[in-house]
């Protein structure tokens, strides 16, 4: 019985890793095949060479990225059928023609013209090239649009019959399970999280590139527009969370708890924890900073409002509090340190001052990562929040997972941990050596043609000029 506790547990840690490395690559290409298409839009807009010298430059790091995620996307699927193989027959029926359509759809969609789009360029034309890009775009939005569908509904399981061999089999309507119920809010999170990642990484390349020198045309370009991305972008985040923790709340209200820290119930308004210590042996947050009632006004809009604790949820359906806890409190603090950038950003503009504001740069490459961290916290807060279940309330992990022995998994977990820490690795030192050389100007600016037709230099006020 230990064993194969641990062999549970070997399982999950397994599953963990490779999905935490994957989900750092599609979180970043969503947002930045987006930001490609919007390059090469305004460059066929205005014919400002600018935009296409961004294009090129971005366009190597997300075929880096977009194969990464590749590579490290089917790892996770061979996991189903061999540690989660019991998880993968009772549940197949309803999960298996998601996990198809997305093929069908996003994946042959991406593939089909991903090849136009990287090496397209000077073989068609300018227009059919940003269809390309568009596709792509596209194709990334489809697959998280699928992937999401069946991960919220693993969540918020509904329009399903379990039949009599155990399976999960679909209802009546295919609508029903692909647009359940928590569905909508997590797709917006989400892809919302996806565009600040992205963001907030171009702003900080845009800043160390600014940091060394400031008339970088295209370090300017860059550094205005994720940091346009960020200030619109992180508010509607920041409410998007809102209404999503409400959906939580209604069918899910242990995950709740567990962010909340609310060990007991409160029969007259609820404080908000700010810090802590969850001791779950105690049943109590020590060294607790609160807001008294706070959480009840934020979760019920009314001070007085009663809010049930884990007091009410027997034990064993009790999520594992300190890691929801505290990943809650991670995503939540870097989401309001993004607002607070955005609004530096709009204060830097109207001083003039976004592109000679040394220490908004500073800051800007300092939040680079805070993008990938963030969404890292969330799915924490999601999966972890999901526990003790695979599927939320009927069927247990403990029952999902494949009859294997502890060493088995432990081995395989070693290897991915060697394998992944290599690869990968050495992937992301390639893409900070891409990032760290400055965009260069390929192509001139429309205004600087004549000039440079000519063979005559443009003046510096051409080059830099480049209003906020």
């Amino acid at each position: 019985m230990i064993e194969q506790e641990w062999a549970i547990v070997l399982a999950r840690a397994q599953f963990a890793f490779t999905v935490s490395f994957h989900f750092l690559f599609p979180a970043f290409t969503i947002g930045l095949a987006s930001f490609l298409a919007v390059l090469e839009g305004l460059w066929l807009k205005t014919d400002e060479g600018v935009y296409a010298n961004l294009y090129r430059y971005w366009l190597k790091i997300f075929a880096v990225v977009f194969a990464m995620g590749v590579v490290s996307g089917i790892v996770m699927s061979y996991q189903f059928g061999t540690n989660w193989s019991v998880f993968s027959d009772k549940a197949g029926p309803v999960i298996g023609p998601l996990m198809a359509y997305e093929v069908l759809t996003a994946f042959f969609l991406e593939a089909g013209f991903l090849g136009v789009m990287l090496f397209g360029m000077n073989k068609v034309g300018r227009k059919l090239h940003f269809v390309a890009t568009l596709a792509v775009a596209v194709g990334t939005f489809i697959s998280a649009f699928w992937i999401l569908s069946v991960n919220s509904w693993m969540q918020t399981p509904v329009g399903y019959e379990i039949a009599a061999n155990g399976q999960f089999m679909p209802g009546d309507s295919w609508l029903t399970i692909i647009f359940n119920p928590s569905f909508p809010y997590r797709l917006i999170h989400t892809l919302l999280a996806a565009y600040l990642t992205t963001a907030f990484i171009v702003c900080a390349v845009g800043g160390w590139h600014l940091l060394r020198d400031k008339a970088n045309l295209g370090a300017r370009k860059m550094f205005s527009m994720a940091m346009w991305m960020a200030t619109i972008v992180a508010p509607l985040q920041i409410l998007a969370g809102d209404f999503h923790g409400l959906n939580t709340l209604e069918h899910q209200p242990a995950k709740v708890m567990a962010m909340e820290g609310h060990y007991q119930s409160h029969p007259e308004g609820a404080p908000l924890i700010l810090f802590g210590i969850p001791n779950s042996a105690k049943g109590s947050v020590d060294y607790a900073i609160e807001i008294p009632k706070a959480s009840s006004l934020i979760l019920k809009h009314d001070l007085d409002a009663p809010m049930k604790g884990l007091d009410t949820v027997a034990k064993a359906d009790q999520p594992p509090v300190g890691i929801v806890f505290w990943a809650f409190r991670i995503m939540v603090g870097i989401g309001f340190a993004m607002l607070g950038i955005g609004l530096w950003s709009l204060i830097a503009r109207w001083r003039k001052r976004l592109f000679d504001w040394s220490l908004l740069h500073r800051f800007a490459v300092v939040m680079g990562p805070s993008g990938l961290i963030a969404v890292l916290a969330g799915w924490a807060v999601t999966e972890v929040g999901r526990q003790p279940f695979t599927i939320y309330g009927v069927l247990r992990t403990v029952d999902s997972a494949s009859p294997l022995d502890a060493p088995a998994v432990a081995a395989s977990l070693l290897a991915f941990i060697v394998v992944y820490f290599s690869v990968f690795g050495m992937g992301i030192w390639y893409l900070l050596r891409l990032m760290k050389k400055p965009p260069e100007a390929h192509e001139p600016l429309l205004s600087d043609a004549p000039i440079r037709s000519a063979g005559l230099t443009p003046a510096p006020a051409v080059l830099e000029g480049d209003p906020a």
